[in-house]
C-alpha cells in the first residue's frame, strides 16, 4: 500500500525514495503553477523551486 502523506523535517521517515520526494516535488510545482494562475511557460522554474523547498524541509 502506497503512503499518501509524508512528514517533513527531523521527524522525515528514512525510508523515504527517490520516488517519494520526487512525488513531493511534483505536487509542490503543481501548487506553485496553481498559485500564479495556471499561466503556462514556467514549468521549469516552477519544479526548481518545489526542489528547493522540499529538500530544504527534508535536511532539516
Amino acid at each position: 500500500m502506497a503512503r499518501t502523506s509524508f512528514k517533513l523535517g527531523r521527524s522525515s521517515n528514512p525510508s523515504m525514495t527517490q520516488d517519494d520526494v520526487r512525488k513531493l516535488v511534483e505536487k509542490k510545482s503543481y501548487e506553485l503553477y496553481e498559485k500564479r494562475g495556471k499561466k503556462p511557460g514556467h514549468a521549469v522554474n516552477d519544479w526548481l523551486e518545489a526542489e528547493r523547498i522540499i529538500k530544504g524541509k527534508l535536511s532539516k
